[in-house]
């Protein structure tokens, strides 16, 4: 009878514990990261990366939980409608917070309103990739060929920042392409490996290495400047493309109703875990440049970002699907 009552009694202790008290506790168990995008993604990657950091300084575990489809929407759903406790965090890119509410008349979550901003945890390119087999060895020669076949040539993409990045191509080099869209980057890859799609502009983390290893071929690089990791890829820009730029983030959020305290206690996880040995292997390996935030600057960034992904659309003439 005492051990039975002892337990309602550590209870309603703990729930009188100030916010403070409890999150210099947290975590007491294992996190979840959700990941919208299949393992092997560069989201997963970072995911990763990122829980390794976590559970070094924490000693708790970290699960990365893969919710790939629907272009991210079923895994941002499931992160937030996960109790708001801390123990659930989604690990995103801008697909889900900052282009999909431009490309889909209905979102099954609400980007603002139903999570909690923690922090940035990078920014990156992209690369534009064919099959070694393709007859296209530059730009321009893929150009030349979608001009002479004008809505035959094929492009995947698992990612808002993987399609938007074709539409603008073909937008700025006055291309038609058929789009074919996949719940990942890296299930496009495969395909394009098969050759059953002539072309993909996909993250660096996904490319670069099917590139290096031979399997495709890398035409142009999605930044104003050359990747350090590839030198001799140009960009896009200045292979036959003037202007020509694209790029893509990682952030992490948590559920709306996480308490402050919790929220700030996360972030310093997160912060300092771009720091430790995983996430510096990761960005250096990828290309991405690290890249962190308060919770409110994350706010702050996600609305600009998503005004300026607005425009790219709407510029690009995709009408909301």
């Amino acid at each position: 009878m005492r051990l039975f009552l002892k337990l309602p009694l550590a209870a309603l202790l703990a729930a009188a514990l100030p916010l403070g008290a409890q999150a210099r506790d947290f975590p007491s168990r294992p996190i979840t990261f959700i990941v919208p995008f299949a393992a092997g993604s560069a989201t997963d990657q970072i995911g990763r990366a990122i829980g390794q950091g976590v559970t070094e300084q924490t000693g708790q575990a970290v699960v990365i939980e893969n919710k790939p489809g629907a272009s991210a929407m079923i895994g941002a759903a499931a992160a937030a409608r996960a109790a708001p406790d801390g123990y659930t965090v989604l690990i995103t890119t801008n697909t889900t917070h900052a282009a999909n509410e431009h490309l889909y008349k209905t979102l099954t979550y609400d980007p603002v309103r139903d999570y909690a901003p923690l922090t940035l945890l990078g920014k990156g390119g992209q690369i534009m990739v064919v099959n070694p087999s393709s007859p296209a060895r530059t730009v321009g020669d893929f150009l030349d060929q979608a001009r002479k076949n004008p809505g035959k040539l094929s492009f995947g993409s698992g990612s808002s920042s993987s399609r938007i990045a074709g539409e603008l191509l073909q937008q700025m080099a006055d291309i038609k392409l058929l789009h074919v869209p996949y719940k990942s980057n890296p299930l496009a890859i495969t395909d394009l490996l098969g050759g059953q799609i002539d072309m993909m502009i996909t993250d660096t983390a996904t490319g670069l290495p099917q590139v290096k290893s031979g399997k495709l071929r890398a035409l142009g690089v999605t930044g104003l400047a050359r990747s350090a990791l590839a030198p001799d890829v140009p960009t896009i820009a200045e292979a036959g493309v003037p202007g020509y730029e694209m790029g893509y983030w990682f952030a992490a959020y948590a559920p709306a109703g996480t308490p402050p305290d919790v929220v700030e206690r996360l972030n310093e996880l997160l912060v300092q875990a771009t720091q430790t040995a995983p996430a510096k292997q990761f960005y250096a390996q990828t290309g991405t440049d690290p890249a962190t935030s308060t919770p409110d600057e994350l706010a702050k960034f996600q609305q600009a970002e998503s005004k300026k992904w607005g425009d790219i659309i709407e510029k690009a003439g995709i009408q909301p699907e």
